[in-house]
This record gives C-alpha cells, sequence and structure tokens, in this order.
C-alpha cells in the first residue's frame, strides 16, 4: 500500500507543479526540478534490482537508509546519556576534552553512576592522605642488560602509524610528547618524518612487515634497523607480536594508499599491496623471539627492548617465561594490550570476540612473571581503553608500571567518536589521508591540547594517590580497589585476580598470592 501511495504522491506533486506554472506562478518553476528528480528516482527505484527493499518501497527506503546513516549521530547527541555511550561514555569524553583544553574539569551535583550496580568499581581512601608531585610520577625501563635505560612518564602514546592516522595528528602528537616529556609510540608502520618533526621521544614499534627495516623481500634488514634506531629521538624499541583490536591477524597496505611517501616511510615498492603477515618472518617460536630482541637491544646501541602482545593462551606465555629463565635474555619491558583495545579497521570477529581483557591479563602476566623470578627484571607496559587517572590507578594496583593510551589522546586532538576511522573520512582531520579534511588539524593548536590532557591527567592520578595515602606508584595495592559483583556482594581486585586457579600442567593461571608489586 505504501508504494502506491508514493506514486500517487509524485503524480499529484508533478500535477500541482504543472498547474502552477500554466497559472503562472512563479514558485512553479522552483518546484519543477524537485518534482521531476523525485519522479525519475521513483521509477528508478521501482525497476533497479539490487536493493528489494527500493523496489518494493522506492523513496521511502532511501529515507530508511538515510535515517540509518545518521543513526549514531542522533544515538550521540540526542539520545544516549552521559553514561551509556560506548566504546567511551559522554562523561569520559568530556573529561578529555576539558583536560586538554585547560578548562574546568570538575562535575556538580553528585556521581551519576548507580553505586550499588553490579561493575561499579572505587578505590579506599585513607584518613591520612599524603602530598604526591606529579612530576615524579616516572619509571626506569630498562634491566641490566641494557645500557641506555628510559625515564618513562606513567601516561604515554599508544601505538599508531602514520597511514592510520593523518600527518597533521602525528605531528600534533609528537608535538604534545616533547611539550610533556613523555613517549610517542611509533605504531608498525615505520618513522615518518611528522614522527621527528618536533622532537617528541619515540618507542618505535617493529611490526610483522617489518616497515623501515626490511629488504626487498620484506624480510628483517639489520642494516636499515640499526640506521634508524640510531636517530636521537628513538628511546626504546618494541617488537609487536599481537594488538588487542585484532590479535592473531596480519593486514594489507592497499596499492591505492601506498604512496611514494608512505613507501619511502616504509621501504616498500609504491603502487603496490604490501602484506603484514600474522606472525614474524625472522623467527618462529619464544627461544627465536629472544634471540632478535637481543639483536635488536645489540643493534640499537643498547636501548631498551620489549615486546607487545595480547595475551591469547596462558601456556603460550609460560613458554615464554621458561626460555627467559633457560636463555638469561630478558626482556627490558613488556607491553600487554587488552583486547578492548581499538583500531581503525578489524573484523567484528577478532573486535569482539578474540585476546583475553586487560584486567584478566595483566592479572596472569604479572604472577607468571613472579612465579618464575622474572618480574625485577622487566618492567610492565598497559594498554586499553586508558582515559583517567583512575582508569591508571587501577593498571598501577593490577602491577603494570607504566600505561598507553591511543584514543585518549585521539580526543584531545579533537576525536568526536564518529567512528569513521576505517572510512577515510574522519571528520575531524584525525584518521585520514585527504588533505581537504586533515589540513583542519592545526598542529600549534592540538600539541598544546595533548600536553595539557598529559600533564592534568597524571596531574588528577597524582591527587588520587595523594588521597589514598599512596607516596609512590609501586605502593598502590589491589587489596585497595573494589568491585561490587551483585548488589550485596564486593569484593577487592586482590580477591578477584588472584585467586587459586591451577591449571591442568601444574603451573597456576594466577600463581602468586598478589598482583600487587
Amino acid at each position: 500500500m505504501a508504494r502506491w501511495a508514493i506514486y500517487l504522491i509524485c503524480l499529484l506533486l508533478d500535477a500541482g507543479v504543472a498547474a502552477s506554472i500554466s497559472r503562472g506562478y512563479l514558485s512553479g518553476w522552483f518546484l519543477l526540478p524537485v518534482a521531476v528528480g523525485l519522479t525519475l528516482l521513483t521509477i528508478y527505484d521501482r525497476f533497479q534490482s539490487k536493493h528489494a527493499l527500493l523496489r518494493n518501497y522506492p523513496l521511502l527506503g532511501r529515507a530508511r537508509y538515510l535515517l540509518e546513516q545518521i543513526r549514531p549521530e542522533m544515538r550521540q547527541y540526542f539520545f544516549e546519556s552521559d553514561t551509556d555511550g560506548r566504546p567511551f561514555n559522554r562523561r569520559q569524553r568530556a573529561v578529555v576534552y576539558q583536560r586538554a583544553k585547560d578548562v574546568k574539569q570538575t562535575v556538580a551535583f553528585g556521581a551519576l553512576d548507580n553505586m550499588y550496580e553490579p561493575g561499579y568499581e572505587w578505590v579506599a581512601h585513607s584518613a591520612f592522605p599524603v602530598k604526591v608531585s606529579a612530576d615524579h610520577l616516572r619509571v626506569t625501563i630498562g634491566n641490566k642488560q641494557c645500557d641506555k635505560p628510559y625515564d618513562a612518564s606513567l601516561l604515554n602514546i599508544s601505538a599508531m602509524s602514520y597511514g592510520a592516522l593523518s600527518k597533521t595528528a602525528i605531528a600534533s602528537l609528537n608535538g604534545g610528547a616533547q611539550i610533556g616529556g613523555f613517549a610517542h609510540n611509533t605504531g608498525e608502520g615505520g618513522i615518518s618524518p611528522y614522527h621527528l618533526q618536533h622532537g617528541g621521544h619515540l618507542i618505535w614499534q617493529i611490526g610483522t612487515g617489518y616497515f623501515g627495516c626490511r629488504d626487498d623481500k620484506g624480510n628483517f634488514s639489520a642494516e636499515l634497523f640499526a640506521a634508524a634506531a640510531s636517530e636521537p629521538a628513538v628511546k626504546m624499541i618494541e617488537l609487536k607480536l599481537s594488538q588487542g583490536a585484532k590479535p592473531g591477524k596480519g593486514g594489507v597496505l592497499p596499492a591505492a594508499k601506498n604512496t611514494p611517501e608512505i613507501a619511502a616511510i616504509r621501504k616498500i615498492k609504491p603502487g603496490t599491496n604490501v602484506l603484514s603477515p600474522a606472525g614474524h618472518t625472522a623467527f618462529s617460536d619464544e627461544y627465536g623471539m629472544l634471540a632478535f630482541l637481543q639483536q635488536l637491544r645489540k643493534l640499537s646501541g643498547g636501548k631498551p627492548v620489549g615486546f607487545k602482545l595480547c595475551i591469547g593462551r596462558a601456556d603460550e606465555f609460560e613458554r615464554i617465561c621458561i626460555a627467559m629463565v633457560n636463555t638469561g635474555i630478558y626482556p627490558d619491558f613488556i607491553t600487554i594490550d587488552g583486547a578492548e583495545g581499538g583500531t581503525g579497521a578489524a573484523p567484528l570477529e577478532f573486535t569482539d570476540a578474540v585476546g583475553m581483557p586487560l584486567y584478566d591479563a595483566l592479572a596472569l602476566v604479572v604472577n607468571l612473571l613472579k612465579h618464575h623470578r622474572l618480574r625485577s627484571h622487566i618492567k610492565i607496559m598497559a594498554s586499553g581503553k586508558v582515559i583517567t587517572g583512575f582508569d591508571i590507578l587501577k593498571l598501577l594496583a593490577m602491577g603494570a608500571d607504566a600505561c598507553y593510551s591511543a584514543r585518549g589522546m585521539m580526543l584531545a586532538l579533537g576525536c568526536i567518536q564518529a567512528l569513521q576511522c576505517d572510512s577515510g573520512s574522519c571528520p575531524v582531520g584525525v584518521a585520514t589521508q585527504d588533505p581537504h579534511l586533515y589540513q583542519a588539524v592545526n598542529v600549534a593548536d592540538k600539541k598544546i591540547r595533548v600536553a595539557n590532557y598529559h600533564r592534568n591527567t597524571i596531574a588528577a592520578l597524582a591527587e588520587l594517590m595523594g588521597a589514598c595515602g599512596f607516596q609512590h606508584p609501586t605502593q598502590v595495592t589491589p587489596s585497595a580497589l573494589f568491585r561490587r559483583i551483585t548488589r550485596t556482594d564486593i569484593k577487592s581486585y586482590e580477591q578477584i585476580y588472584a585467586p587459586d586457579h591451577a591449571s591442568t600442567s601444574g603451573a597456576a593461571l594466577y600463581p602468586g598470592p598478589s598482583v600487587n608489586n
């Protein structure tokens, strides 16, 4: 019935326009293109064969597609509450914007969360608070096998490649890192000129494609690596095994995106499809990986080296620990990327259903390192939905030594969570290579915002630690963090993440009695 109504409306509109024109009304001429256009579109929809909905319901079907297209914006701006949004709610996004702009960061009239609903978390404060200096919230990364340890901030920029982000976004992040004295992870796309533009400290990530240090066949090139690793801005080397948003999956750089500039940065042939395999070709097991890390340490002149992974199988990580014990090769740091991490583009199955969430992974890693007497050699960095000082505090309690934030830093740049990262049409010019879009990112302004966000978040962490009586990050314990399990059941992080679960191999999934440092 509805489609016949559309035909009737079009006929009546055409008839009305024709009558207006015949009577000399000027409005008829203005309505003529609209009437003719709607009629032609209705006819086209009726006879096309690709979309059944449009064929059965011309125009109405297009209205449905339009509403579906703007549904995320309508939900975000009009219907979503301050605490409902995903992956970050409006309250979380607002605090990043406020800190980046260095404006009022307080809230009025009390908490919005229902403190009696399962999942609510809090930290126990002290009756005797202490003063904590934000300037002292740093950690030295580098064990006895490292010649050039790095003094890192507790909050750093997570891995985002040039190509995933625009050149102006990368330059802004690096400028912010330089101003604030924190580190900027390059992502696996290599070291671009925009990573070096402001002199911010870099953590160079080496992925399976070995971009920036590969030969013509795509294999690792020691010579190219040594040359790039000698760059003074490069402070640490991170070998990526997997990432939380798509663990165990490789990727393809399509020929259309492989511009001469990108090709020069990544040491690849321009205009070709380039594969990043799921696994590394330089090694095939845990012993080979440790030997490769030792090679990177030597080639870099003794800079801190580590690896990043999203935990999958507990027994695999334990085998890595055993290999460390057997070889005596200790990475300077391990980055744990939670499955809740984000990326510009990933299959839904990998985003939603592959990999271990961050808190479970941290508990596993910390306790296995302790179980094998490795914890004192290795620092742990954590990544996964880190936005506020409370997020950092929770990860410190779980055993992390420092944190990464990717989406928090993007929000500081002006990201509006439009969820268009994979389209190339990021409306604020952060995740796009379209010059008409990325030119809107004013580097001089945005680098200040990134630095402001970092400074204010670390200051909030210092205040939070002081309120709880913790003078140093290593004093933050899981027994001070609580989560409501049911409306009447409350457990501490220590109770939740350090139970005595034994695996069939005899090793414990959470071997230690505690997950604190």
